[in-house]
């Protein structure tokens, strides 16, 4: 190809398809977009960038080597930025095999397909080619109130078949750089909110309730803490980790927004009532209510990003307040779009929430 290129999997998905949308606002490079359209993936969310020349959409699975390694072979790209993954607690605990085979043996063979293509360019390609795995603060496991943010060197301690699946990964990303020299990223991000996002996620669920007026469902005693980032901060963050990052070397991306999660459902009330005064279901917070906890629910987490923000020069620039006002006025300007990724794809009514 006559640009340079980069290898996007999972970019049909909620943080990979606002980076594509960044990349192709920001930069000149041509994008080969692969995701397998599982339920959140969908063409709707890349019709955003379907009309440029910048982003070439494959429909495939990353457990496919035969379809990586044509792609690979055909477009030659700098750097592949893996975002493909099955990441939702709750349907992890229901049926983890998916989990297994695609966050694990998928990413292996990703790596693979990788790994033989580096081997064979240039040495001036491979010294500029990354391989860059996106992956969660999950894997870390869970804190209590007083203990500090996870740090790139807290031990791994995952205590679900999605954080264990996604440390697997990461795992075999590393050792990747360390056995085969292939240039690896990993980046492991905070819980992430925008545009975009499937609404099975605690944010876009309640959001979409509270429209609805259904209930609000907050596991146990909605007390459970995450770190919140909006994803255009974290793309911006993988963008930055791919164009200056440190082969073999882990970043952590975090929102500096840590919130429980029924402060989290409240403030999204309150805007809602701000937003729609007329609905018939304000105030919005007489619909939550509180329901039986997941198992192995972890209570708390942090990330601290100071390896980045000094190395990089990085920050989150949303605010948790501005960032959850930008969000829950894009799912009121963009109800069709829930509605195309929600039908006969998602089963709402569910009890819990996914955060």
């Amino acid at each position: 190809m006559s640009k340079k290129c980069i290898l996007v999997t999972g970019g049909a998905g909620f943080i990979g398809s606002n980076f594509i949308a960044q990349i192709v606002r920001s930069t000149e490079l041509v994008v080969v977009n692969l995701d397998k359209l599982t339920y959140a993936g969908n063409l709707a969310t890349v019709a955003q960038f379907a009309a440029t020349e910048q982003q070439i959409f494959v429909r495939g699975d990353i457990g496919d080597r035969i379809l990586i390694d044509g792609l690979l072979d055909r477009y030659q790209p700098q750097a592949i930025v893996n975002f493909a993954a099955e990441t939702h607690v709750d349907r992890s605990i229901d049926g983890p095999a998916s989990f297994i085979e695609t966050n694990i043996n998928g990413t292996f063979n990703l790596l693979e397909s990788a790994r033989q293509y580096w081997q064979k360019l240039t040495a001036a390609a491979q010294a500029e080619f990354r391989f860059l795995h996106i992956s969660t603060d999950e894997v870390f496991g869970s804190l209590t109130a007083s203990e500090p943010a996870f740090t790139e060197l807290t031990p791994y301690s995952p205590n679900s078949p999605y954080s264990a699946s996604k440390a697997s990964s990461d795992h075999l990303v590393r050792a990747y750089f360390h056995t085969y020299n292939l240039p690896t990223l990993i980046t492991n991000c905070s819980n992430n909110y925008g545009p975009y996002q499937f609404p099975e996620k605690l944010i876009p669920l309640m959001i979409l309730n509270a429209f609805a007026g259904k209930p609000l469902p907050v596991y146990g005693d909605g007390q459970n803490v995450r770190d919140w980032l909006y994803v255009e901060d974290h793309c911006t963050a993988i963008a930055l980790v791919l164009a200056q990052g440190t082969p073999g070397e882990t970043y952590n991306v975090g929102g500096n927004a840590e919130r429980d999660n029924l402060w989290l459902v409240n403030q999204l009330c309150a805007i809602l009532d701000e937003l729609l005064p007329a609905s018939p279901h304000c105030p919005h917070s007489q619909l939550i209510q509180f329901v039986k906890d997941r198992p192995g629910h972890d209570r708390r987490y942090a990330i601290d990003f100071t390896k980045l923000q000094q190395q990089l020069g990085w920050e989150p620039q949303e605010d948790i307040n501005s960032g959850l006002r930008r969000t829950v006025q894009w799912y009121i300007d963009n109800q069709a779009w829930c509605d195309t990724v929600t039908t006969d794809k998602y089963q709402q009514q569910r009890l819990g929430v996914g955060v």
